[in-house]
């Protein structure tokens, strides 16, 4: 059973801040893989003026993936999925010899109520939470976390999270990292222009 991380995003653009969560979170949690879950549009930043074209955003994160055991993924875009827990569902049927965990930052904790069923990703997965400075105090606050704090393991048990019990949570610390890609469309607003040639990453990628 290979044991992989999953972390979902826009991607818009991949930066390095992503692939050293992934890194860290790689070794934290013994992980085989990290999957980046590059979203074709999500459902929380419909009315975000500034979302790059999918082909870019796929294109950014193989990019940033190279020479790393992380694998870029444009499966909701193959399967038509919209919501994470419509994602989640299909994944164990797909991948029945991977064993998965959900990787987000304390600020997508922060506002976790709000998507779609998320008690019932919490009770499909783990959930590993990296802390994001000057998100950490709303992520604690959340609703949500007053929902998963019963199920809040220790940080040093991290790498036995496949043998947890559903809904489990472990809170991740690694050194700040204050890259955005928010910072990074402020400075370059037009950073996709250097992705759209490469063709390639309109076609699904699919897992062996």
């Amino acid at each position: 059973m290979k044991r992989i991380g999953l972390m979902g995003g826009s991607f818009n653009p991949a930066h390095g801040g992503h692939r050293h969560i992934a890194l860290q979170s790689l070794r934290a949690l013994a992980l085989d893989e990290v999957w980046w879950l590059v979203s074709p549009g999500n459902p929380l930043k419909d009315a975000a003026r500034d979302m790059a074209p999918y082909a870019a955003r796929v294109a950014s994160a193989r990019a940033m993936a190279r020479h790393a055991p992380i694998r870029v993924s444009t499966i909701e875009a193959r399967l038509k999925t919209r919501y994470t827990v419509d994602l989640l569902t299909r994944l164990p049927g797909l991948f029945p010899k991977r064993r998965f965990i959900w990787i987000m930052g304390a600020d997508n904790l922060a506002g976790f109520h709000e998507w779609k069923g998320w008690r019932d990703i919490a009770s499909s997965v783990p959930i590993a939470v990296v802390a994001r400075p000057g998100y950490d105090g709303d992520a604690l606050a959340s609703p949500a976390m007053g929902w998963l704090r019963r199920g809040v393991r220790p940080a040093g048990q991290a790498r036995r999270w496949d043998e947890w019990r559903l809904p489990a949570l472990v809170l991740l610390r690694f050194r700040p990292d204050r890259r955005s890609a928010t910072g990074i469309r402020a400075a370059d607003p037009a950073w996709h222009r250097r992705f759209m040639s490469d063709r390639r990453s309109s076609s699904p990628v699919a897992h062996s």
